[in-house]
């Protein structure tokens, strides 16, 4: 490791993670179509509920320990303790990156919400996307893009702890979400789809608005030498 600050997003996967975000986005866009103003489950819904639903002792306490994760006293800790950590290993980009990251995630589930308007378990209860599963997946992206550029890793071995980061977090949120009946298995698709659009386009306004204040810092000093 050298003296230079660790980007929040490694060079390595920027054109890859662009790629998954464009993707993620597409998803999350034909998904919102799809079931815009719904409340009943669609055709995966009642092929994938019957295999989670009805889950029970010891593992009904396990999906509500998940679920309090992704409530705001739950999530506020985790939050807590992220920064803290990115702080402890000096990596400021990575803390702002959990701080925008995770509020820029929950807004734009609830923003989706509002504009999709899907249902489950009465009117008042939108679905569409799970902002749980977004929340739960995003902290884990933060924390896998840390972790590949404090330890150097390469491009195959980025990607791998990325994906998979991302993929376990969100389906065992995503499984909790199901199984206690808050969502459809296309909402946890949804609110995972929405993680990773937000957390590589805030990454990267991240590293362009740093790498633009230490360019300015750094001509400052070359003036003031003069």
């Amino acid at each position: 490791m050298t003296g230079e600050p660790t980007p929040a997003v490694p060079p390595q996967l920027r054109a890859w993670l662009g790629l998954i975000a464009a993707l993620a986005a597409a998803v999350v866009v034909v998904l919102g179509v799809l079931y815009a103003g719904h409340s009943e489950p669609g055709m995966v819904d009642r092929w994938v509920q019957p295999a989670v639903d009805d889950v029970r002792p010891p593992w009904r306490q396990v999906a509500l320990a998940m679920d309090f994760l992704g409530e705001p006293a739950g999530a506020a800790t985790l939050v807590v303790a992220a920064v803290a950590g990115c702080l402890l290993l000096r990596c400021p980009r990575a803390a702002a990156l959990v701080m925008a990251g995770a509020g820029i995630t929950l807004g734009m589930a609830a923003l989706l919400k509002h504009l999709v308007g899907r249902t489950i378990h009465g009117d008042g209860n939108l679905s569409y996307p799970s902002g749980h599963t977004a929340f739960a997946t995003a902290l884990a992206l933060v924390v896998a893009l840390l972790a590949t550029g404090r330890f150097g890793l390469g491009r195959t071995a980025g990607r791998l702890v990325v994906f998979a980061s991302a993929l376990v977090a969100g389906a065992a949120m995503g499984w909790a979400q199901v199984a206690l009946g808050a969502h459809y298995p296309t909402d946890v698709l949804g609110g995972w789809c929405t993680a990773l659009v937000v957390i590589p386009a805030t990454a990267w306004l991240i590293d362009r608005a740093a790498d633009r204040l230490g360019d300015r810092t750094a001509d400052a000093g070359r003036r003031e030498r003069r």
